[in-house]
């Protein structure tokens, strides 16, 4: 047993915790939970726990339905939302197969292996997240018209405003786990906010993620509202992003930072921007998986929906943000594509395959755009060799479905589940006949 073993035993012992949690999600990012007693977890640790794996959304097939999880100590966190006197705890787990091999079909395993494969390349891989969502007035029903809990804007200060309470509250409970917070605002739909978490390495970030989404859940359930992560919850108003910054360091150096260079971005950097830009069609059904994503994609309002890059161009899906000249750590590049709902496993192993496979084949980083790609007309964009990203769940499994780089990162059995499930959902979204369509021409026609 190592020492991280031993400190979390003797922790649930002084703390007196009744029940520890071991979470894991499926391959939509739906986190999955059981719960083990105190006297179990030495046997967790050296044996995992079993459960039917085909139970779980596309983690493995009946007849292959035997699976473990076995609990990360690292991962080891107090639940502070569990008010009673005997505490919970959570880890995060990984899967396994009956014979302990990490399963194929693993999300935490399928971004393991891509930074496996960066650590190879002497990169490790850091992420940044800014997390947007609404809150909403609780609803008798899901038919019920939603009713955002305030009606501020980008930075709105509002007195006594529930939001401010919301966020304070949110982020006391995320930094007493551990998951620090760099910034937090109102953003600009009426009852959204933003927190952003502060950067770490890949695979904690995508497991701080995980916890972020549900504390949110859990205070807004303790202050009578409801919060979703849903990407374009209101047709006229911004939809929610999780633009999130990347960089790649080597040891303690900034791989990314170059003195004197422009925007002071090395040629690594570039290089890896390029890769984003040359496969960001490809990664688009993981990064934005559901039909909703392509309503934020396409419904302007800074989403970006065209394939280009820029210094502080925030039309752009790569944007170099305001660098700190003589401060190397500083240099990195946001991702402005994906949004709040994907699962941050998956969608972190494609980005970061996509830009080491720029910097392993030398792909050259086209001129920078400064205008509003919005603005633009279709024949400009085209003069500018920029190209749309996919307009729908549709389309981007088609192009999805032709990616090696995809397939690869996520491994066969990810790919094609991930592709049957988002062909379930397109299918199951265009059979249906919309209220849009009822009001339009039922009487009409």
């Amino acid at each position: 047993m190592d020492r991280q073993q031993e400190f979390v035993l003797r922790t649930v012992e002084e703390r007196d915790i009744r029940f520890i949690r071991l979470w894991f999600t499926d391959v939509l990012g739906v986190l999955k939970s059981v719960a083990v007693a105190p006297a179990e977890l030495e046997q967790a640790f050296s044996e995992g726990i079993g459960f039917d794996g085909s139970a779980i959304e596309g983690l493995t097939r009946v007849y292959e339905a035997d699976m473990i999880a076995k609990p990360d100590p690292t991962t080891f966190q107090v639940l502070p939302w569990r008010g009673d006197r005997h505490g919970t705890a959570r880890m995060f787990c990984d899967i396994l197969t009956p014979d302990g091999e990490p399963s194929l079909a693993d999300p935490r395993n399928a971004l393991k292996r891509a930074l496996a494969k960066a650590s190879d390349k002497g990169f490790t891989f850091y992420t940044h997240p800014e997390v947007e969502f609404y809150l909403f007035e609780q609803m008798a029903s899901a038919t019920d018209p939603l009713v955002p809990v305030d009606n501020g804007g980008y930075f709105d200060h509002l007195a006594r405003g529930s939001t401010h309470d919301f966020r304070r509250a949110a982020i006391t409970m995320l930094e007493s786990m551990g998951i620090s917070v760099e910034y937090s605002h109102h953003e600009a739909g009426p009852g959204q906010n933003e927190i952003d978490l502060r950067y770490a390495d890949a695979l904690t970030t995508a497991d701080n993620l995980m916890t972020f989404r549900t504390v949110v859940k859990e205070v807004a359930l303790e202050q009578g509202v409801f919060a979703t992560f849903m990407p374009k919850p209101m047709p006229h108003h911004p939809g929610s992003g999780m633009h999130t910054h990347l960089s790649l360091f080597e040891g303690d150096r900034n791989a990314f930072h170059e003195p004197g260079a422009q925007f002071e971005l090395s040629k690594t950097a570039r290089q890896f921007i390029a890769g984003l830009l040359v496969h960001a069609a490809e990664v688009t059904a993981v990064t934005n998986q559901y039909v909703n994503s392509y309503k934020r994609l396409w419904g302007g309002q800074e989403a970006p929906s065209y394939v280009c890059w820029g210094h502080n161009n925030r039309s752009a899906l790569v944007r170099v943000p305001m660098y700190k000249p003589g401060k190397g750590n500083s240099s990195r590049i946001e991702y402005r594509g994906i949004d709040s709902a994907a699962n941050p496993y998956l969608a972190f192993a494609v980005m970061l395959a996509a830009g080491l496979k720029g910097i392993e084949e030398g792909y050259e980083l086209p001129d920078a755009t400064e205008d509003d790609v919005w603005e633009l007309t279709d024949a400009e964009r085209r003069a500018l060799g920029i190209t749309p990203l996919p307009q729908d769940l549709d389309a981007a499994i088609a192009i999805m479905e032709r990616s090696e780089l995809v397939a690869e990162t996520l491994g066969e059995h990810v790919f094609r589940y991930v592709l049957a499930n988002k062909r379930a959902e397109w299918d199951a979204y265009r059979a249906q006949v919309t209220p849009y369509e009822l009001n339009r021409f039922l009487q009409f026609l």
